[in-house]
Parts: structure tokens; C-alpha cells; sequence
């Protein structure tokens, strides 16, 4: 799929005196904007910046929102909270000179942009209240739009965020009601098609949107049929783009069929399901140039990780946790620079559980001993003061170890007080920092603590 992104790179990446054209290789097409690799991207994101910023540039706001644009793309593949920033900020640079009474149809636009942008922090950083500001911006995109791409791209955003807070509470029928507002935007986006080069790409991002929407009340409902939906939509939307043009989009989308086929794994218990889902998930990851999209190849790894450890769940196999472990590392790679990002809370997680479960399906405590002693390493070799998200992770993951001695041995010789403190420690530097996703990890494994009940050795 990656094959034309490498030949562009190959081309203009390697040539030490190429420097971008005079509005990037895409010229403001965003739908060009797939070939390109993470450092031409940001080169085009610069080439972005020099051409709103010129004084001969005709439209000045346009350049902006297609500078924003590019740069929330950079921060959607590196989950670089700088280069979000930016990019909301040349958003709303591009709103402020659209002007809502002169030019109303580019001012929705630029709002849309600065809502996308919300909704990617809220994704990436697990910041919950970055969803009430896009709802905002969506509304006041979708009331001033009068045609083009605002209206729609507005109640597709909506239709996400509404969806996404009625999870929690809603049953089957409510997701079906809230995966049908997707259908008028999404129509709406393809009366387009024919005279903007982009709405094919947000076609497919919408029903990707909707599919991942699906799946995540599918498998909180434990619903079948919901998963089914789900599973169909990400199929349909691989199966219409092009691996060789689109190679990101398509990546996302087959990604995504492999997380609910092991999904629905999990549900049915069926193994073969399951199967098909690591092979898919697989088949994305082998295929998936890192250096296109690294965090896109991280949570790809992720998902493949948590498909080998449903696996390993449903077999009771060893060797499937062993290799989701490796999953897990791999995308750590990648997040290692990236403390705050929710993704590296969930794969470190994902981890220790799969060592703990791998030393409580084999009953070998030297398992146990190996993986508490890399974790003290790693503690001993990251100060709380210097890098305090890592510390606090570090210290989640010992905590998790303790639990599976208890576990294996059914005595307490000091590990439950030693998993507390380690937990008290972690939910302290993430209370701090602020980073919800990691604190809900931390409370959960505090709750996990207080309702087990193992006697102390020789009690």
C-alpha cells in the first residue's frame, strides 16, 4: 500500500538540497496529503506556513486553513501536542480573517477545522473537556454554513460527540439512532465528490468515525448484532479505497475490522474469529511503512497486542501473551517520546498484564521475578522529577506484578501493601499532570487491591 509514498520519498526525501515547491507537492489538495510520509508532511506543512504568510498570497485565510489542515495531520501520525496547538492556531487565524458576515461559508470551515483539531486532543490526550469546545464550534460551523464542505463535516462532528457521550448510558437502539445521523452528512459529502477532491477521504473518515463508534458499543453491550454493524461498515470502507493511493485511510479502515473481528472473538468465544483477526491486524502492521505515519504503526501494533492477548485469554496460551508483550513493546518505541499521549497508558497496561497472565498460566514465579526486576530497573533509571509520567507508569506496571504473585501464591508476604504504595505513588504524578486516561488505570488496579482478599502468610 505504501509503495508510490516511498518512491516520493525516495525522490524528494533523500536529495539533501531539494527543498519544498513553492506551495508543497500537494498545493493545497488535502487529498494528497495520503502520499506523503511524516517528513514530507512536514515540509509541506512549512511550505503551508511560507505561502499564507506571503505577501503576494491571493487568499490569504484559504492558505491558513490549508496550513492548519496539514499540521493537524502532523499531529494526527507524531501525537505531537505542539503541532496540534499550531495547527488550531492557524485554524483559528483562518476563521478570524474569513470573516463570518463577508465570507460565511470559509469562517464554518475554519470552525470545523479548530473542532477536528479539539476532538484530536481529546482522542490523543484522553482531555474530555476539549469535546464540549468542539460541540461549540460545530454548532456555530453548521448555523453559519451555506454550502460546500462546513455543513456537513459540522453534523458528522456532532454525531460523533453525541455518540461518544451517550455510550455509557445507552442501549442498542440508541446506538442505531445515533450511527443513522451519520447517513444525511455522509450523502451530503458525497453530492460533492465530483467537484472536491477531498470529500472521497472524508467520506471514508466519517464511516471509519462510525464504525469505531459502533465498535465501541458493541463491545460494551457485548451486542453482536452492533458489533456486526460495525464490522460491515470498516469492511465496505477498506474495500473502497484504493492500498496504493489512499494507503493510510485503507490501513485505518482494514486496522479497524481486525479490532472488532477480535472483538466479536471475545464475545462469541470463538477462536477462529479471533484468528482472523490477528492475521488481518497483521497483515496491516506488515504492510504499514513506520516512518509514514509512526503513530498510526504504533496503536496498529497495539491492536494486534490486544487481539494475541484475547487470544491467550480464549486458549489459555502462553505463547500468545508472550507475543502480544512484544506488540506492546514495539509500539512503545514510538510513544516513549510521547508521556502524555492516552495510547501509551494503554499499551504499557497491556504489557504488564500480558507478563502477569503469561507467569500465572505457566506458575512460574521466575517469570514473575524477571519482569518485577526490569520494571525496578527502570524505575531506578527514571527520576520522578525528570520524566514523572514514565516513573508513575513504571510504578503501575510493579503494582500489576505484585497482583499476579498474589495470584499465583494466594499469600501476602508484604506484596499487596507494596502494590498500594506503588499505585498511590502513580495516581499522585498523574492527578498532577492531569492525564485522566492514566488515573483510571491506576484506580481501577486500587479498587482491584481493595476487594481482594488474601491472607497474609501463616495467617
Amino acid at each position: 500500500m505504501f509503495e508510490f509514498g516511498r518512491e516520493l520519498k525516495r525522490i524528494f526525501g533523500a536529495q539533501g538540497g531539494w527543498r519544498p515547491a513553492r506551495d508543497g507537492l500537494a498545493g493545497g489538495d488535502s487529498a494528497l496529503l495520503e502520499l506523503l510520509d511524516l517528513s514530507l508532511l512536514r515540509n509541506e506543512g512549512k511550505a503551508a506556513d511560507v505561502a499564507a504568510g506571503r505577501i503576494s498570497a491571493k487568499d490569504k485565510p484559504q492558505r491558513r486553513l490549508e496550513a492548519a489542515i496539514v499540521w493537524r495531520e502532523v499531529a494526527r501520525r507524531s501525537g505531537d501536542a505542539a503541532t496540534l496547538r499550531k495547527a488550531a492556531a492557524q485554524a483559528e487565524a483562518a476563521a478570524t480573517a474569513f470573516d463570518r458576515d463577508r465570507r460565511p461559508d470559509g469562517w464554518a470551515r475554519a470552525r470545523c477545522e479548530q473542532a477536528f483539531c479539539a476532538l484530536l486532543g481529546a482522542e490523543l490526550f484522553g482531555e474530555e473537556g476539549l469535546n464540549a469546545a468542539a460541540e461549540i464550534a460545530f454548532r456555530e460551523a453548521r448555523e453559519a454554513a451555506r454550502g460546500g464542505l462546513a455543513a456537513p463535516l459540522a453534523e458528522v462532528g456532532l454525531a460523533l460527540i453525541e455518540g461518544r457521550r451517550r455510550m455509557s448510558l445507552g442501549d442498542a437502539q440508541a446506538a442505531r439512532v445515533t450511527a443513522a445521523r451519520f447517513s444525511a452528512p455522509i450523502a451530503a459529502l458525497q453530492a460533492l465528490t465530483r467537484r472536491c477532491s477531498a470529500a472521497h477521504l472524508l467520506i471514508a473518515e466519517a464511516r471509519t468515525l462510525r464504525a469505531d463508534m459502533l465498535a465501541g458499543w458493541g463491545a460494551r453491550l457485548k451486542d453482536p448484532d452492533i458489533l456486526q454493524m460495525a464490522l460491515n461498515e470498516a469492511a465496505d470502507v477498506a474495500d473502497g479505497l484504493d492500498g496504493a493511493y489512499e494507503p493510510l485511510a485503507h490501513a485505518r479502515a482494514a486496522a479497524l475490522r481486525g479490532q472488532i473481528l477480535a472483538l466479536m472473538g471475545e464475545v462469541s468465544g470463538d477462536i477462529e474469529q479471533i484468528l482472523e483477526a490477528v492475521t488481518c491486524l497483521a497483515d496491516v502492521v506488515e504492510d504499514m511503512a513506520r516512518d509514514h505515519s509512526p503513530l498510526d504503526w504504533a496503536r496498529m501494533q497495539a491492536a494486534l497486542g490486544l487481539a494475541l492477548q484475547i487470544l491467550g485469554e480464549a486458549t489459555a496460551g502462553e505463547r500468545a501473551f508472550e507475543q502480544a508483550v512484544t506488540c506492546y513493546e514495539r509500539a512503545g518505541l514510538v510513544l516513549a517520546d510521547a508521556p502524555a499521549l492516552a495510547l501509551r497508558a494503554e499499551a504499557s497496561n497491556g504489557r504488564a498484564l500480558c507478563l502477569a497472565r503469561s507467569a500465572e498460566l505457566s506458575g512460574d514465579l521466575a517469570v514473575l521475578d524477571a519482569a518485577e526486576a526490569a520494571f525496578k530497573i527502570e524505575l531506578a533509571h527514571r527520576r520522578a522529577g525528570v520524566d514523572p509520567v514514565s516513573w508513575a507508569l513504571a510504578q503501575v506496571n510493579l503494582a500489576r506484578i505484585y497482583e499476579a504473585r498474589l495470584d499465583i501464591t494466594g499469600k501476602d508476604r508484604g506484596e499487596r501493601a507494596s502494590a498500594a504504595l506503588a499505585l498511590q505513588a502513580a495516581l499522585d504524578v498523574f492527578a498532577e499532570e492531569g492525564l485522566r486516561s492514566f488515573t483510571l488505570i491506576a484506580i481501577d488496579a486500587m479498587e482491584r487491591l481493595r476487594v481482594r482478599a488474601v491472607p497474609r502468610d501463616g495467617i
